[in-house]
């Protein structure tokens, strides 16, 4: 089984290569988030221990969390195996990953990390408007608007939220980058981390991930 863990901070572009490399492998990508909301509509006893958390503000505890990891690795759809988005978030969940994959005989083959300098992921990020009438979303780089502060469809006013603010994103990812560090330093020390450069196209990016598998020798089917 292949275990793969796609790493990026918040606007590197890793939800968008995590379902193209899912595509090109045929394996699953497996987002926590997914998980525990599945889980909890499920009513399994792992959901309702997770919703007593995530109703209450709190976060998760890393053993239901990866107990709900391991189920999902059981199915038959990742018996060739998965891309982790999202988990693990730091060094101690990195750690309980590998504990709880060793007992199954399996381990993390590749971390990849799509790598992107802080001041470049606030450029991308503070870009964000949207329209006060029906919040069509505009982007000042990727996908700016033909007037500007004008929406092209019902041409309200385009605003940006509080969340995509220069001064609160930086905060947001000083916060972030901590944890990622941790778990890029805990990647490194195992031997299995590899960097992409995120700045360049998608096309490109998703290429030298192909590239990074390849010589982490994770990439063939099976």
């Amino acid at each position: 089984m292949r275990v793969i863990v796609l790493l990026g901070a918040p606007g590197a572009g890793k939800g968008t290569q995590a379902p193209l490399l899912a595509a090109r492998l045929e394996i699953p990508v497996v987002a926590t988030g997914d998980l525990f909301r599945a889980a909890v509509r499920d009513g399994t006893a792992l959901g309702l221990g997770a919703r007593r958390y995530m109703d209450a503000g709190q976060l998760v505890p890393d053993e239901i969390t990866v107990k709900l990891l391991l189920e999902r690795l059981a199915r038959p759809d990742a018996a060739a195996g998965v891309i982790l988005d999202g988990f693990p978030r730091t060094a101690v969940q990195a750690a309980a990953l590998d504990r709880a994959l060793a007992e199954r005989g399996a381990r993390v083959g590749a971390a990849v990390l799509v790598d992107v300098p802080a001041e470049e992921l606030i450029r991308r990020m503070s870009g964000r408007w949207v329209c006060r009438r029906a919040g069509h979303p505009y982007h000042e780089v990727s996908n700016p608007p033909r007037v500007a502060g004008v929406c092209d469809i019902d041409g309200s006013e385009l605003y940006q939220r509080a969340d995509d603010q220069p001064a609160t994103i930086r905060a947001r990812m000083d916060q972030q980058l901590g944890a990622l560090g941790q778990v890029i330093e805990h990647y490194r020390t195992s031997g299995v981390l590899r960097t992409v450069d995120g700045r360049q196209t998608i096309d490109a990016v998703a290429a030298a991930i192909d590239c990074a598998l390849a010589e982490a020798g994770v990439a063939a089917a099976g």
